[in-house]
């Protein structure tokens, strides 16, 4: 298939305008906002939830060990964001976000039936480089989406959507 310039995108063997905005482009928008308050759901449950499954199941009682979690989230989630623009570079965005949500995939699995710490911590491996992908394809995809014009307005509803579902989730399961 041939490529075509940026203004236009085939269908169906014929071309027709790519037009950007969020009002043009509203039902993908709202698909990838959807996808964000789901990556935000499983981070806020897993806040509250899994250091009572550190000191109460596993007998944790070093804070560093109980949070080592995070921290195996935020590294992981550093390291993939940093990768993800030269993995953009050879992937397109949607096989990225396709990879992170595979990836996430195991993670409600791991910390239900995890055997041990190392399996939670490993979890979290797991979801930080799945919110690499996700979230942070996810706000690209939006940008795209609505043009060079309103990505703070994409961004902002990225956010704001992701952390509700982080705060509410949270609030909910605390």
């Amino acid at each position: 298939m041939r490529t075509t310039p940026a203004t236009t995108a085939p269908v169906s063997g014929t071309r027709r305008p790519v037009r950007l905005g969020l009002r043009e482009n509203r039902l993908q928008f709202s698909l990838l906002v959807v996808v964000n308050v789901a990556v935000g759901g499983l981070v806020g449950l897993e806040r509250t939830t899994v250091p009572l499954i550190g000191t109460e199941i596993f007998g944790l009682t070093s804070d560093l060990a109980v949070f080592s979690f995070i921290a195996a989230f935020g590294i992981s989630k550093a390291l993939t964001n940093v990768a993800a623009g030269a993995l953009t570079a050879r992937f397109r965005r949607e096989r990225l976000l396709l990879a992170g949500w595979l990836l996430g995939v195991p993670v409600p699995f791991d910390l239900a039936w995890a055997p041990s710490w190392g399996w939670i911590v490993a979890a979290n491996v797991l979801l930080g480089v799945n919110q690499g992908l996700t979230w942070s394809m996810t706000v690209n995809m939006k940008i795209d989406l609505v043009g060079p014009a309103r990505r703070g307005l994409a961004t902002g509803l990225n956010e704001a959507a992701g952390y509700t579902a982080v705060g509410g989730t949270a609030l909910l399961t605390g």
